[in-house]
């Protein structure tokens, strides 16, 4: 397999990024039993060995510098900027297919030199006054006292004489116009000139002006023989004709102002299409640059040396970093996430460089790389690689054979992906992603929230910063049921979600309503919200918790009227606080004891629970590059699992709507079954606006309540679906992805019937030798609507470790479902 530059865990790629080279330097004195942290980050049990001495660090770009340093292979190795949305861009060159497409057919070319001679052509019969009724316009919109009579177009005096020469020059620019429009000779000059670089590009104008120049004046030329285009004769018959004589032309000054007009006019196409003002600004500026004492000549340097920095005069911090990079001890996440700071703007970067070197703005954890990675990663565009795309007839020739890549710019608009158990969703994407942004929260350029299926955690345990297992006595976290919510309309809002956002039978808002009217008064008595198992026994009426919670509330006159008025709505009909206290029920089980603020201890965000437990808000999220992973309960527990999954979508809903937030925030959902409500449906569609992004898994999509299946699929901006997924799945994905016009042929062959007898013989005898009868072939052309994937060929045609997926960025940007091989 060939590789990419970046990191490998197993290190079978031929130039894998390494860890530093480094071993980790201890302090001088280290506390008894406390081992000092890494300095930097750890190596993987299955990477190359260390050499055997430390490494020199030479001088950024001196002669020491090894040339053979992988982590500046991968920092210079180019990245298209303006590639098609999903394609690895690590090195990507656009496939011969597509460069060839860039290439002018055969039958274009000849469709701009044909214009030119149907030209040619109707000049001569011009200038030879061949062309019927050619000087009709010129009698009808001039006097007749011009014109002799009797005569076509001859001019009779001076006035008629200027005439013919300004009508010469009226049909001259009329045809160049024409010609040049129908021979797309703009569009073709662009193509030939506009995409080469400077000064190429420069000197093609500046050639072409001349040539120009040369019809136009020809006497200013030596050695040119040609007579003058109708250029510079028209436009002084019309000066004459509007001054009624030649007196203007006795003033110099103004011949020649004629005579300059004329000349800038001419050349001023070609300055536009070799781009001089845009050249001839950098040449000045790079002249003044150098004329400068002190200044040093721009020279560009490869991204390893750090040339943005070195541009901005932060030269120290850029050899220092240029020497960490060649001398081994900085790996891609540490490139990523100086940069990021350079970025960001963030204050004393020079002096935090010099301190720090390529440790500078480490994670608050510490880690500086994941223990082990499997899949494939370019931290600099922010990318994984999933796969390759199929180069096919639907594809577009940009992505042929292309490597297929997600990021945030994707992932910003929410990703579904559909596909049967054993499709390859968890290995081939949900763990690959998962991966990418734990190693982009390690740069600080984003949040990672994991929910693990029940019994298949996502990752390492050590690849995150927080782990919360719920129903397992051995979690250190708890999870805050009401994520730091102050407002109770709020909390309870998310509780209602969670709790009864599945149910066709309850009112979210009513259940919202109903939770308030409790969270309220309690929060007011205790300044904290119940656990779940005191918020259960108000649900279901209790008298003990009821009556304790009216004589606390008594003194308080709006808490008390809330309280009575749940007191009043309990029981009767339509009442949503049984349905509450049933779901509830779920996670007041002897498992969850000690989760949910269940001990009574600790229920506030930040306290110690059951056991020196702590619990968790997903709030924090919205403030620090996290890395968390839920994971689900076992044995048993599946609609708690997805009660859980729910509050943990609904909270994460909640949490990053807070401004301010400059890291990208994502949750991962491996099984998001039963976790799709409509209101969930509704917060995706704003997740772009806010830097945020979910990615949903599902078997199927009959997972999901039928009413949901349109808007579900219209809130994600990116749509996956794997091989072996049924035809009703994949129906909703070709009404999603629509149609599209294709060009069909269609040959139909009919048998001729002869009239002659000789004919008739010969037919005959050619269908006695050949078996067939002859026959004539009707070709038929057209263009029809058609499917872009139906849902037959989804479900039939999609190849094992395959899958269709299409891409929306948040910038609007769009790649049509094409097919990737996941296998790639």
């Amino acid at each position: 397999m060939d590789s990419d530059g970046t990191q490998d865990a197993r290190g079978t790629h031929a130039n894998p990024v390494p860890r530093p080279a480094v071993p980790p330097e201890r302090p001088a004195t280290t506390p008894p039993g406390v081992p000092a942290p890494p300095a930097v980050p750890p190596r993987p049990g299955d990477a190359p060995p260390l050499p055997a001495g430390k490494p020199s660090v030479p001088h950024a770009g001196g002669p020491g510098a090894p040339a053979s340093s992988a982590v500046a292979a991968w920092l210079n190795e180019p990245r298209a900027a303006a590639a098609k949305p999903g394609i690895w861009r690590f090195g990507y060159r656009l496939p011969k297919a597509a460069r060839a497409a860039e290439r002018l057919a055969p039958v274009t070319v000849l469709g701009l030199f044909i214009p030119f001679v149907v030209a040619l052509v109707l000049w001569s019969l011009w200038r030879r006054g061949g062309l019927p009724y050619q000087f009709a316009p010129l009698r009808l919109f001039t006097p007749d006292d011009w014109w002799w009579g009797g005569t076509i177009a001859s001019p009779k005096n001076m006035e008629g004489a200027e005439a013919r020469v300004v009508y010469d020059g009226v049909f001259f620019a009329l045809l160049v116009l024409a010609m040049g429009r129908l021979g797309a000779w703009p569009e073709a000059v662009r193509h030939f000139v506009g995409r080469r670089p400077q000064p190429a590009r420069a000197l093609l104008g500046l050639l072409g002006a001349l040539v120009a120049l040369s019809f136009v004046f020809p006497t200013a030329f030596p050695g040119v023989g040609w007579d003058a285009l109708p250029v510079v004769d028209p436009l002084f018959s019309l000066v004459a004709l509007i001054a009624g004589g030649y007196e203007l032309f006795a003033d110099r000054l103004f011949t020649d102002s004629l005579y300059t007009v004329i000349t800038l006019l001419v050349v001023w196409p070609f300055a536009l299409v070799g781009g001089w003002w845009p050249y001839a600004k950098e040449w000045l500026a790079a002249r003044r640059a150098a004329a400068e004492p002190g200044t040093p000549t721009p020279v560009e340097r490869p991204r390893a040396e750090w040339p943005e920095l070195r541009d901005a005069g932060q030269r120290e911090a850029a050899d220092v970093l240029t020497a960490e990079v060649t001398a081994g001890r900085m790996n891609d996440v540490d490139c990523a996430r100086v940069a990021r700071a350079w970025a960001a703007g963030l204050p004393d970067f020079r002096e935090t460089v010099l301190r720090q070197a390529g440790a500078a703005w480490t994670h608050p954890s510490g880690s500086r790389d994941l223990p082990r990675r499997t899949g494939r990663h370019d931290l600099l565009a922010h990318q994984v690689r999933i796969g390759r795309w199929v180069a096919g007839e639907r594809a577009p020739a940009a992505y042929h054979d292309a490597g297929a890549a997600l990021g945030p710019d994707v992932l910003g608009t929410s990703l579904l992906a559909v596909g049967p158990s054993g499709s390859g969703k968890t290995r081939t994407l949900v763990e690959p992603v998962t991966e990418a942004l734990a190693l982009q929260a390690l740069t600080g350029a984003c949040a990672l929230v994991a929910v693990s299926s029940a019994g298949s955690p996502l990752g390492s345990d050590s690849a995150f910063d927080v782990i919360v297992r719920i129903g397992n006595p051995s979690s250190v976290h708890d999870l805050d049921p009401y994520a730091e919510c102050d407002d109770p309309d709020e909390a309870a809002a998310v509780l209602a979600e969670a709790l009864v956002g599945d149910l066709d039978t309850v009112n979210a808002q009513s259940a919202a309503t109903a939770l308030a009217q409790l969270l309220g008064p309690y929060r007011a008595v205790h300044g904290r919200f119940p656990p779940l198992p005191v918020l259960r026994e108000l649900l279901e009426g209790e008298p003990t918790a009821l009556s304790a919670l009216r004589e606390a509330v008594a003194g308080d006159e709006v808490m008390r009227r809330e309280l009575d008025a749940r007191v009043r709505q309990a029981g009767a009909p339509g009442d949503p606080g049984r349905a509450l206290a049933d779901r509830l029920a779920l996670l007041n089980r002897p498992a969850f004891a000690d989760f949910f603020g269940g001990s009574g201890v600790g229920e506030v965000s930040g306290g110690s629970g059951s056991g020196g437990r702590r619990a968790f808000s997903l709030h924090s999220v919205a403030h620090h590059p996290l890395r968390v992973r839920v994971d689900l309960p076992e044995r048993g527990h599946e609609e708690a699992g997805r009660l859980i999954t729910r509050l943990v979508l609904a909270q994460f809903h909640t949490v990053v709507r807070d401004a301010g937030r400059s890291h990208f925030a994502a949750l991962v959902l491996d099984d998001a079954t039963g976790a799709v409500t409509a209101g969930s449906v509704r917060r995706i569609l704003r997740l772009r606006s806010q830097n945020a992004g979910v990615l949903l898994s599902l078997r199927t999509v009959a997972d999901v309540p039928e009413a949901l299946h349109g808007p579900l699929y219209g809130a994600v901006g990116c749509r996956m679906a794997f091989s072996g997924i049924t035809t009703w799945d994949g129906s909703r994905f070709a009404q999603t992805w629509g149609t599209e016009w294709v060009e069909t042929t269609e040959v139909a062959k009919h048998t001729v019937f002869a009239d002659q007898p000789m004919t008739r013989a010969l037919h005959a005898l050619r269908k006695l030798v050949t078996g067939r009868a002859v026959t004539t072939d009707a070709v038929t052309v057209r263009e029809v609507e058609r499917e872009r994937w139906s849902a037959s060929q989804l479900a039939h045609e999609v190849p094992p470790g395959h899958a269709v997926l299409s891409l929306t960025t948040v910038k609007g940007e769009h790649a049509p479902p094409l097919l990737v091989d996941l296998r790639g």
